[in-house]
């Protein structure tokens, strides 16, 4: 039966490329898949674009391709990221600045273009896309002049146009997570588009492999404590086959475990219906799936079922939502949690005093209640916490003001030795509106561009 060996390099902006290399030397793969974008992502990658028109896409990519290429080129492994971000050809121009240092002048380069519908709302909303809240409803009228990006989930089709031409690395945007994976599974065993099990294997898969050292030990709840190398933990690789079974398992001698526990917990991550996880290219039941374990660090994964794609696509908006103030301070034992309850109500009235009213505001107790939230215990009498209180304003001036707030407490509230009364900058805020809109209105925007390391780098000079 054929089948087609894959990936993972890179679960998160940020992620090491330790994980990837190993992969590339010691997985047998032909192909390595790099996940490097979230919501919060974007908002940063927003944040950079805004600082410097050069920016927007993942910073970590050129450090990605240096260390992978050389070791690609030599074994013949293509490479998939969506890193492009907010930015793919500024992406694309990195990557292909690195090429020529390494001298792979002919390495050929695909950027996926058409995702961004940032400067498309105005006419599309015109056109009878309403773009309602994909949780609450609500009309995004009220954000439209305080947007600064809009990204559609695109899905595996571009990916498997950049494939036919030949290209040997492929940066995107914002293309849904699994799709990145799904894409050389389809090229490669040739599925078709409308083979709804097996494109649903192939979103299993990707979904498995999309947050690296997750499913192969990383963030286990379990038997977390006897995982063994977490420091050197290999990231996955997948052995699927022509009927969409596959074998997930990482590169000999790495770290980590790949058992049925640890990959069940990854399978259910981020899903909110398991029998319809909806992805641009299907939607896939994972109540069907079955993991078995049939090796040591190897599972096989199987049955996995998929009904037709959905008619629209995710998108993910970013709007300016004021700015952060944040005033923290720390306190020791004894009476710690009772001398930072005493501060919170102290910079209220002070805040209140220099007229600063918080559009929204988060006071938290760190050593306490910041992770538990409402189920921390009541009274406790800890050794130390740390006091953060963290308010929203309409303007940076006001958040500015805010920060400061705490400082005279210093030597004017209770009993002060724990640290953390320097000012903090303000944070500007950006809100995230999801919703929906119809593929129509994307996809046949969707550009796909091969080119040589040589004429990109000509051209950008």
């Amino acid at each position: 039966m054929a089948s087609i060996r894959i990936g993972a390099g890179q679960g998160f902006y940020g992620d090491t490329p330790d994980g990837a290399v190993e992969v590339a030397r010691n997985g047998g793969v032909s192909y390595i898949c790099c996940d490097a974008l979230a919501e919060l992502t974007m908002a940063i990658l927003v944040k950079d674009r805004l600082r410097d028109p050069q920016l927007g896409y993942a910073r970590d990519l050129p450090d990605f391709a240096r260390q992978l290429l050389p070791i690609a080129r030599d074994q013949g492994i293509r490479i998939i990221t969506n890193a492009g971000g907010i930015n793919p050809q500024g992406g694309v121009a990195a990557v292909a600045a690195v090429a020529t240092e390494l001298g792979m002048h002919d390495l050929r380069i695909a950027v996926v273009e058409g995702d961004d519908l940032t400067t498309r709302m105005t006419a599309l909303r015109e056109a009878g896309e309403d773009f309602r809240h994909l949780d609450t409803g609500a009309d995004i009228g009220g954000i439209v002049g305080r947007l600064v990006f809009a990204v559609a989930y695109l899905g595996i089709t571009p990916l498997l146009t950049a494939l036919r031409e030949d290209a040997d690395i492929v940066i995107t945007g914002r293309v849904a997570d699994a799709s990145l994976f799904a894409a050389p599974l389809i090229h490669e065993l040739g599925w078709e588009l409308d083979d709804w099990d097996r494109l649903a294997a192939g979103v299993v898969i990707g979904h498995l492999m999309e947050c690296s050292g997750q499913a192969t030990g990383g963030n286990f709840s379990g038997d977390w404590a006897n995982v063994a190398e977490l420091d050197r933990v290999g990231y996955p690789v997948a052995e699927v086959f022509d009927d969409g079974t596959a074998h997930l398992s990482k590169p000999p001698g790495t770290g980590g475990r790949v058992a049925v526990d640890t990959v069940k917990e990854q399978l259910l991550y981020e899903v909110l219906d398991p029998r319809a996880y909806a992805n641009p290219d299907v939607v896939a039941d994972f109540t069907t799936v079955s993991l078995d374990d049939v090796a040591p660090d190897v599972v096989r994964i199987s049955g996995a079922r998929g009904t037709t794609r959905p008619d629209r696509l995710k998108v993910i908006a970013g709007y300016l939502d004021g700015w952060a103030g944040t005033a923290t301070i720390g306190y020791s034992w004894p009476q710690a949690l009772a001398k930072a309850e005493r501060s919170a109500e102290l910079i209220q009235a002070m805040a209140a005093r220099a007229g600063l009213q918080p559009l929204e505001q988060v006071v938290e107790y760190i050593g306490v209640n910041s992770v538990h939230g409402d189920a921390a215990p009541v009274g406790a009498d800890v050794n130390e916490v740390v006091l953060r209180v963290c308010s929203r304003f309409a303007t940076e001036a006001d958040a500015r003001r805010f920060s400061r707030v705490a400082t005279p407490l210093a030597l004017n509230g209770p009993p002060f030795i724990g640290g953390g009364m320097l000012p903090q900058s303000p944070r500007a805020l950006l809100g995230v509106w999801p919703t929906l809109v119809d593929r129509g209105s994307v996809e046949p925007h969707v550009q796909v561009t091969v080119r040589t390391a040589r004429e990109i780098s000509g051209a950008t000079r």
